[in-house]
């Protein structure tokens, strides 16, 4: 982008956070953010900012089960994309990638803008961006060109998604980006398919890795991550975000026991609620907070649209309900 476009897209950004716009677009109220309460200015000229190599070391070291789980996602991954100019990250809850991916020939490209281990994409540094904001609106999304805060950054297109731990808490974030300008929409949202699916694949080994010695089992419903550990005494000892949006259970340790047969059989007069009510419940509650938009439900629950109509249809959901 020209020096004189630079300045546009800062003049606009500035413009749309002083409109009324934020309370209809995502995107402008992450402008306000980096404007109002990280103080940020989208004309910045200065870089992304590094952490020493010794801090990043340490960020690794604090991050190392999700590292270790998401080896193979991330491989598969570049495997998919990095022949196509884009790089894959795995950045922890700090918005810092802790992990990268990226063909050689583009090392010189990636770290020249900030696309590199030990960078930091925290929306209160960066501004909007695909690896910060995703972390603050805890969704998947995509930050194309000039949807970016910093003017410097609208080269870049970032798809990236939420990645949770064990207990259903925010891990860090994967993320594809390219610095490519003749991304078409169909490419961005295949790339955010493919994100999404690799973010639900981590998702469900680290939680493989965490309970070894339990029987790993899948709740009866749609959703392949809505997986539970069960230990010898037939109690549930660790549940996945999608299974605890089903059985109504907050992030963090399970404090009430939880029988795994009534799970499967909910005649047996257990308070645990029926897994159709109580999907019901969760998806009814996410068309709430998008005011009835189907295909924003879907992405926040992070399945695809027509998975979502099969669902509604199967629960008698409709957008007014």
């Amino acid at each position: 982008m020209s020096g004189r476009g630079l300045i546009f897209h800062a003049d606009r950004v500035l413009a749309a956070v002083e409109s009324d716009h934020a309370a209809k677009s995502a995107l402008v109220a992450s402008w306000q953010r980096s404007c109002r309460l990280h103080r940020l200015d989208p004309a910045q000229k200065r870089g992304p900012e590094r952490i020493s190599d010794f801090e990043l070391a340490a960020a690794r070291a604090r991050c190392e089960p999700l590292i270790r789980s998401a080896q193979t996602s991330l491989n598969q991954l570049f495997l998919a994309v990095g022949s196509s100019g884009y790089c894959v990250l795995l950045a922890n809850k700090q918005g810092i990638p802790v992990e990268h991916r990226n063909a050689a020939g583009d090392d010189d490209t990636f770290r020249r803008w900030g696309l590199w281990a030990g960078n930091v994409w925290s929306e209160h540094i960066e501004g909007t961006n695909g690896i910060g904001t995703c972390l603050v609106e805890r969704r998947a999304l995509t930050i194309h060109l000039d949807q970016h805060f910093h003017s410097r950054n609208t080269v870049l297109s970032c798809t990236t998604a939420p990645v949770y731990d064990h207990e259903g808490q925010l891990a860090g974030a994967i993320d594809v980006s390219s610095c490519r300008a003749d991304l078409t929409e169909g490419a961005i949202n295949l790339i955010a398919t493919v994100v999404g699916d690799a973010a639900r694949r981590i998702e469900a080994e680290a939680f493989r890795q965490t309970y070894p010695g339990a029987r790993i089992m899948l709740l009866p419903v749609a959703d392949p991550t809505a997986l539970i550990a069960v230990d010898r005494h037939d109690l549930v000892v660790g549940a996945t975000r999608a299974a605890r949006a089903l059985l109504d259970l907050p992030p963090g340790p399970i404090s009430k026991p939880i029988s795994a047969s009534s799970l499967y059989d909910a005649s047996d007069g257990s308070d645990v609620p029926a897994l159709a009510d109580a999907e019901r419940s969760a998806l009814q509650r996410t068309l709430l907070s998008t005011g009835g938009n189907v295909s924003e439900a879907a992405r926040q629950l992070g399945i695809s649209r027509a998975t979502m109509h099969r669902k509604m249809a199967r629960l008698g959901i409709d957008r007014g309900n």
